[in-house]
């Protein structure tokens, strides 16, 4: 039978793992289940394991566990992004890596359309009109998401799953994506799109990974050219945009924001950014949702098991060729 250590704590197990995922486990591997995340404890049950169950709070899984041949063929990744996981380097010895990503993206898609259909009816100054003992808020009124021109920064999981969500709207979707082919967008139901094009959309979402290119892409020029009453959500990566010309925008009145992250994070934001009934606020948790976290564990193991039995690899399978461009 297949041993499988499961490398984090109970208490992140019984958040990510749910009941018939856990049991699945227990039939279909030899599971160990960590007492702690120590390192020590992590590398010694690694070294010993077929495959590891990893998640949030898991240590880097150093690339010497691989030594001499030895260590885990399989490791399945039941939270976001691998690259603070694992090394590159452990695929060119045929390890297999999955990741609950694509799952978490139907949790951001979620978050960013409701982003979207809250800023755009203006429902946080409504709210805090009732909140203060006004009514009507004549001066202001809400828009519909339906129809409109949607830019989309970055074709990554968590831009599709949004793109579906945005179906019934009836959108214009435009991507910025270097790597989204003609082909590739036409399946999505979008149209490829240049930077500039993208931003001058009545909604935009950005959805880019955390490498060098994507720093400061969204610069103030850019900001400048957002059309009057647009909506930003940013659910992806704080420095992919020039915050300050952002919140400088919106106090102004000329924007609508959503931010889920920041430069830095935690935020230190001013008292009149707080207060701006036209910025949305929360923090980084675009992702978290009780449903989401709970299928994680069951999201990958699924693929592992597609694996183990029949070679097979399904969507939470990571691709080596498509690292350096991975959130």
């Amino acid at each position: 039978m297949t041993k499988l250590a499961v490398l984090m704590t109970a208490e992140r197990a019984a958040d990510v793992i749910d009941p018939l995922t856990r049991e699945l486990i227990e039939q279909r591997f030899a599971v160990t289940w960590a007492p702690d995340t120590n390192p020590e404890t992590v590398i010694a049950l690694s070294k010993d394991a077929d495959a590891v169950l990893t998640s949030w709070g898991t240590p880097h899984l150093d690339q010497s566990i691989w030594a001499n041949g030895a260590g885990p063929r399989v490791v399945a990744h039941a939270a976001g992004s691998v690259k603070k996981l694992v090394d590159p380097a452990i695929f060119d010895q045929g390890v297999a890596v999955f990741t609950a990503g694509g799952r978490i993206a139907w949790s951001v898609g979620e978050y960013c359309l409701a982003a979207m259909l809250t800023l755009a009816r203006r429902l946080p100054r409504f709210d805090g009109a009732i909140r203060s003992g006004g009514w009507k808020q004549t001066a202001y009124r809400g828009h519909e998401l339906a129809g409109a021109k949607v830019g989309i920064l970055g074709a990554s999981s968590t831009a599709r799953a949004l793109i579906t969500l945005l179906k019934p709207f009836g959108c214009d979707v435009v991507v910025y994506d270097p790597y989204l082919s003609d082909e590739r967008a036409a399946e999505l139901g979008v149209r490829r799109a240049e930077l500039e094009e993208t931003l001058q959309s009545t909604f935009v979402s950005l959805h880019v990974p955390d490498v060098p290119e994507t720093k400061g892409l969204v610069t103030r020029k850019l900001i400048e050219q957002l059309p009057d009453g647009a909506v930003v959500v940013n659910s992806s990566r704080g420095p992919a945009i020039d915050q300050q010309a952002l919140l400088e925008h919106a106090l102004d009145g000329r924007i609508h924001a959503a931010l889920d992250v920041y430069d830095p994070e935690p935020p230190t934001l001013e008292q009149k950014v707080l207060e701006a009934p036209n910025l949305l606020l929360t923090p980084h948790v675009a992702g978290d949702t009780e449903e989401g976290h709970l299928a994680l564990a069951g999201f990958v193991i699924a693929d592992v098991l597609q694996y183990l039995d029949h070679g097979t690899r399904g969507p939470s399978s990571v691709d080596p060729a498509s690292w350096s461009i991975q959130a």
